[in-house]
């Protein structure tokens, strides 16, 4: 298992269901914060956030109740790391910038494709336009 990976199960063991409503509350906010993210190296990483902005408030809500909590909790945990201004490595360094997000962003798609496809087919969205790629 790799150390990204390692690093988002930690961090989503902290997750409980009142931080996912906490987090539920923030969505609209966040969704617009995160179409402003400028990582040209990370093409994909808009659309990705977007995608787990959507588990996030379908699984919260109660409106898919199929998703297994271990990937409500790391969805939550990727968007929470998203929106902090510091990460592993901080914002502001042009060469680096959305390395961290994109890693546990992926991290997280790739530990629950198959939850996330079945997500995606259900609501009509392109699994593969998705991808768990960077």
């Amino acid at each position: 298992m790799s150390e990204i990976a390692k690093f988002v199960n930690h961090g989503a063991a902290a997750i409980t269901p009142a931080v996912a409503e906490k987090v539920l509350r923030h969505l609209p906010q966040w969704k617009l914060e995160f179409t402003q993210i400028n990582a040209p190296k990370f093409p994909h990483l808009v659309d990705q956030l977007e995608f787990l902005t959507d588990v996030v408030e379908d699984a919260t809500e109660g409106a898919y109740k199929d998703l297994p909590y271990v990937a409500l909790a790391q969805a939550v945990f990727a968007l929470v790391y998203a929106h902090q201004k510091m990460g592993i490595i901080p914002n502001g360094i042009p060469e680096m910038d959305g390395t961290d997000n994109s890693s546990v962003v992926r991290a997280v798609l790739i530990q629950n494709e198959k939850a996330f496809e079945v997500f995606a087919r259900a609501q009509g969205v392109d699994w593969q336009g998705i991808t768990s790629q960077p």
